[in-house]
């Protein structure tokens, strides 16, 4: 994981379009492979954004984040790059129970990952950034 501070607002960002297109893979679900196909590109949206090269929040840096006001704070990298972990984690499991045919199974996690995202860029509330914290904290280690 990385040290680099970045503007909150990005991953929050990311979270609201994360948010679209899970949304959109449940609303699709009678067709299982339009929705599992939908859910595999997610996927390789987590896995660029547990890397640190998150596609959403390049979109955010190019065309979002030149018309706000500078951020009040900056935040940790790393937390968020976690959450992209744990949001890998679901679409991948996801991706896997559709192309094996079990699409509730599929449902089921896309629906957790949705929850997430939801929280995430609803109310800035980062599940996944909670439980790395939880984890360094239950290791010793402080901020």
């Amino acid at each position: 994981m990385s040290s680099t501070q970045i503007d909150p607002r990005g991953p929050r960002f990311a979270a609201a379009l994360t948010t679209a297109v899970l949304a959109a893979v449940l609303l699709l679900s009678a067709t299982p492979a339009v929705a599992g196909t939908l859910l595999a590109a997610q996927t390789v949206v987590f896995a660029l954004g547990a890397r640190g090269s998150s596609p959403y929040v390049a979109l955010f840096k190019r065309w979002v984040r030149p018309r706000l006001a500078p951020p009040t704070e900056l935040e940790d990298a790393a937390p968020p790059q976690f959450a992209q972990l744990v949001g890998l984690a679901f679409a991948a499991g996801g991706t896997l129970c559709f192309a094996a045919g079990a699409t509730v199974p599929a449902l089921i996690l896309t629906g957790f990952a949705l929850v997430a995202a939801v929280l995430n860029a609803s109310v800035g509330l980062c599940l996944g950034c909670e439980v790395y914290l939880l984890f360094r904290r239950t290791k010793g280690v402080t901020a």
